[in-house]
């Protein structure tokens, strides 16, 4: 009797062992949707999503440095929208036609070498005492256009200087308010442009002075000359003075 126990006992703790152990396999569908939580797993998907996030910011970012730079190539590209071109070329050619008016003995090479060659050379041994006045004269006419005509030319370069004023202050407003490295470098070319301008009228004025002093002083060299000349002739005997007989009265019955 004890042994028949004994052995239904091992039975049913058999059984239930077995029952255990496959417990699992016959769980239900909802036992069976159980939840398992890897924080290793979750680690990694973590840090590609924040990689895939950054990666996104990133191109973002790129994008709006892009944006911008295209912007400031626009602005560096943007032309300036004013120009003082023809208002400094009308300064220019008002000096170059005063220039162009000089009297008499003009800026010309072969003009002047012609004029010393005659006017201003020796004076001739055989010329007349009438030619010799007349190319004293003639000298004389050409100092006094020569000083006309520069003082002329200053007058014409004092006029620019209001023009000069204006298109110097307007393009220094260009300047400061350019909005790109474009519109900055033309309006600094246009000021250096003005200044180029300056510089001309300053040689003109140099050019013109120049040239009055250049023929004051040729007249006097030629004067000495003439002088001398005229001198050799007074001093010269047989054409120096030859006295005469006169009469005070010639009406008079003496």
């Amino acid at each position: 009797m004890t042994s028949r126990r004994t052995r239904a006992v091992r039975l049913a703790a058999a059984l239930l062992t077995t029952t255990l152990a496959t417990a699992p396999y016959l769980a239900t569908p909802a036992q069976a949707q159980w939840v398992v939580y890897d924080p290793t797993n979750y680690a990694q998907n973590l840090l590609s999503a924040t990689r895939a996030l950054q990666q996104i910011n990133n191109q973002i970012t790129s994008l709006q440095n892009e944006a911008t730079m295209l912007m400031n190539q626009a602005r560096n590209l943007t032309s300036l929208p004013y120009s003082s071109l023809q208002q400094l070329q009308q300064s220019v050619q008002r000096t170059q036609q005063l220039l162009g008016e000089a009297q008499r003995i003009a800026y010309n090479v072969q003009n002047i070498d012609q004029a010393f060659r005659t006017t201003y050379g020796n004076a001739s041994m055989s010329a007349s005492d009438t030619q010799l006045v007349a190319d004293a004269r003639e000298r004389w006419q050409n100092t006094v256009g020569g000083l006309q005509d520069a003082m002329r030319v200053q007058a014409g370069v004092v006029g620019n200087i209001d023009t000069n004023r204006i298109q110097m202050s307007a393009l220094v407003g260009q300047s400061q308010g350019a909005t790109g490295a474009l519109q900055a470098t033309q309006a600094g070319n246009q000021l250096l442009a003005l200044q180029a301008q300056q510089l001309a009228d300053l040689t003109a004025v140099v050019s013109a002075n120049g040239r009055a002093q250049a023929l004051a002083v040729a007249e006097r060299a030629a004067a000495a000359e003439q002088g001398r000349e005229q001198r050799r002739r007074f001093l010269t005997p047989g054409s120096g003075y030859q006295p005469g007989n006169a009469r005070m009265f010639p009406n008079s019955g003496n």
